[in-house]
């Protein structure tokens, strides 16, 4: 294993590649060999399977949920004495993967499951894999996969609790019956069930709310702080700094610009969708 993972990063390095060198851990697995393991990948990953001990342990019954955090604890430990001491070992920390689908989770109970990864393990990323239907499955097990949006909203969510400094509640306050919605994507739909904290004026609120309006990514948000303390914006500077103008615009105040009672219109779930068909998880 040492010898390929070697040759694998070699290789990367030599001909320009990017990405990580990914490799899945064994919770039982010898100390020494994740210890060699962690020299030579970016990133070691102990996958969880599924959001709850209930679904782990009825589904998935040969896999102990508490030997997998335990394990998890174990890496978190072996990364932070790596930093501290300045020697190499998965730089890129660790990783896990649910499935969705294979159960009655919600998505809400999906995202508690990995919120609570990331604060108590330091995971770096949480991987989500829509449930694949297999011929002579147990008998818990759906019959049909869920749809693959399912899976998209299940990223975008995760991504506004690691990158927008959404909290899981903020991201599950936008569910309905703890489910995500397949048409309209997590941000937006938390901006429409909180119409009133908008709009929002980009010169003068604070960066935590600017980052909730739909159509404002990370970085046209901080070009936009940056630019305001030197000039009031008005809308045409603001889409100059962002490609997101036309769905972020119900929700702004510029110094040229207010809405009058956009927020409040009625069909302001069917204006806003019809521009955020084709998603990134940027806006």
């Amino acid at each position: 294993m040492e010898q390929m993972l070697r040759e694998d990063k070699t290789l990367r390095r030599d001909h320009g590649f990017q990405g990580y060198i990914h490799l899945k851990s064994i919770p039982q697995a010898s100390p020494w060999l994740i210890e060699k393991a962690g020299l030579w990948a970016d990133r070691l990953s102990i996958n969880l399977e599924l959001p709850t001990a209930e679904s782990l342990e009825r589904l998935a019954p040969e896999k102990d949920g508490g030997s997998s955090k335990a394990a998890m604890g174990q890496m978190r430990d072996r990364i932070d004495e790596a930093k501290a001491e300045r020697r190499p070992f998965a730089p890129a920390g660790q990783s896990t993967q649910i499935i969705v689908g294979a159960d009655d989770a919600t998505d809400a109970a999906v995202l508690r499951s990995s919120a609570s990864l990331y604060a108590s393990y330091d995971r770096k990323r949480v991987y989500y894999s829509a449930f694949s239907p297999i011929p002579d499955a147990s008998r818990y097990l759906p019959l049909s996969a869920p749809p693959l949006r399912r899976e998209n909203r299940l990223y975008q969510a995760d991504w506004l609790m690691r990158r927008y400094g959404f909290t899981v509640d903020e991201v599950t306050a936008g569910t309905q019956d703890g489910m995500l919605d397949l048409d309209i994507d997590p941000k937006l739909a938390w901006a429409l069930k909180h119409r009133d904290r908008f709009p929002v004026d980009v010169n003068t609120d604070d960066r935590a709310m600017l980052l909730r309006v739909p159509g404002l990514g990370v970085r046209a948000v901080d070009k936009i702080v940056a630019a305001r303390r030197h000039v009031r914006l008005r809308l045409d500077d603001v889409a100059r700094l962002t490609s997101g103008l036309k769905r972020a615009r119900p929700f702004l105040i510029a110094a040229d610009y207010c809405p009058t009672r956009l927020v409040d219109r009625l069909d302001l779930r069917r204006h806003v969708a019809s521009e955020a068909e084709q998603l990134n998880l940027f806006g």
